[in-house]
């Protein structure tokens, strides 16, 4: 039986794009999976019934963290084209404004979708340990990105 590498195959392939998208998301999901079943486990304001609720709360995390990512990213390349003296402005205040409303519809989502079975509590509601998770888990997959490039 051949000894290989799961990512190495012995020849020297490029990756494709799919592939490194494939790689980023799935790191990603991990990365979320990991931290909010962390926060799950240590922290008493956040409450998930099992396992695998908590791996479908990170995709979804993971699938409205992106979406959120590209609408911020359409939304900069529409004001860029504004040439005004408050385009940078606007771009900082629409960046804000869809950054910190999307936590309150990632929220909605989640809670419309299980219900019970994942509680964030605490104070507004919960709406602080969210966001507190949120920020965790980006700052964890920059930290593992910038971990990978330094690899080089």
């Amino acid at each position: 039986m051949q000894d290989s590498n799961f990512f190495d195959s012995g020849t020297p392939e490029p990756i494709s794009r799919k592939q490194l998208l494939f790689l980023r998301y799935f790191t990603a999901f991990l990365i979320d999976l990991v931290v909010l079943n962390i926060f799950a486990e240590y922290w008493g304001y956040v409450s998930i019934y099992s396992f695998t609720i908590s791996l479908f709360a990170a995709a979804l995390l993971q699938l409205l963290l992106q979406l959120t990512l590209r609408i911020e990213e359409y939304c900069a390349h529409q004001i860029n084209k504004i040439k005004s003296k408050w385009t940078t402005a606007y771009r900082i205040l629409s960046a804000w404004g869809i950054l910190f409303l999307s936590k309150f519809i990632i929220l909605g989502a989640i809670n419309f979708l299980f219900g019970e079975d994942i509680v964030f509590s605490g104070p507004l509601h919960g709406v602080v340990a969210f966001i507190i998770v949120i920020i965790v888990m980006v700052a964890a997959e920059q930290i593992i990105i910038r971990f990978y490039r330094a690899l080089k």
